[in-house]
């Protein structure tokens, strides 16, 4: 892998901190993009390997559009989209200006990074893959209604990516159950049991676990998926 360039959003904390660490580890460079600075900063101390940090806000279509000018001589082969946020409000508690918020990274995020990546990859002719972190609240509804809808959404583009990149890329998602994170907190007590009371495998998906899925979706071994959506979930839900 080595020579292959990996942009992951969202890559200071949580599941993209640990997707980032996976990617170094089989010898992809990296592009780590995060609104913190900080949490960059220490994730270029803690990670060996060959990463770049850029401060970009996602929901900022010239910011996206900035950073991908700086870096369009790069090999660049994979694209995670993974910043998100989740308030675990009820539908009737949101604000007008939250639901900006939430629906600007979650969703218009993804969108631009998809955008200028799958421009860039296909006015070069060159393979690549896209890989989107959904929930499985996008398939199954959730508490927070506009969190549902914006992760509901993202399986919508990794659908309609999928048919507008081909040949040169493919586009798959990730649809986590319940990750063991900090954003795991803003869950209600009971919506958490309720997850647990479905699932058939009792244990938390880590952040680990996705990883290892981003980095299977990344390898050669996944040539045949595209507009796939893979459930990380233990069997929640299932029907």
């Amino acid at each position: 892998m080595k020579g292959k360039w990996i942009i992951v959003t969202g890559a200071g904390s949580g599941i993209g901190k640990e997707i980032v660490k996976e990617c170094v580890s089989k010898c992809y460079s990296v592009i780590a993009c995060d609104i913190n600075d900080e949490a960059l900063r220490q994730l270029a101390e803690d990670t060996k390997g060959h990463i770049e940090t850029y401060v970009v806000d996602v929901k900022n279509g010239k910011d996206v559009k900035d950073l991908f000018y700086q870096i369009k001589d790069k090999n660049l082969y994979g694209l995670v989209n993974n910043a998100g946020v989740y308030l675990g409000k009820n539908l009737l508690d949101y604000e007008e200006n939250e639901i900006d918020f939430v629906m600007d990274i979650n969703i218009k995020g993804y969108v631009y990074f998809s955008k200028y990546f799958g421009e860039l990859l296909m006015k070069k002719e060159t393979e690549g893959a896209i890989i989107n972190i959904s929930s499985v609240s996008g398939m199954e509804g959730s508490s927070d209604a506009i969190y549902g809808m914006s992760k509901a959404a993202v399986l919508g583009l990794t659908k309609s990516c999928a048919m507008n990149f081909s040949p040169y890329m493919r586009v798959n998602a990730v649809a986590p159950t319940m990750v063991n994170t900090d954003m795991m907190k803003n869950i209600p007590e009971w919506r958490k049991n309720e997850y647990i009371a479905h699932q058939l495998i009792p244990s938390f998906v880590t952040p680990q676990d996705v990883a290892d899925t981003v980095l299977f979706l990344l390898s050669p071994q996944a040539k045949h998926y595209t507009g796939a959506t893979f459930d990380l979930n233990s069997g929640c839900y299932l029907r």
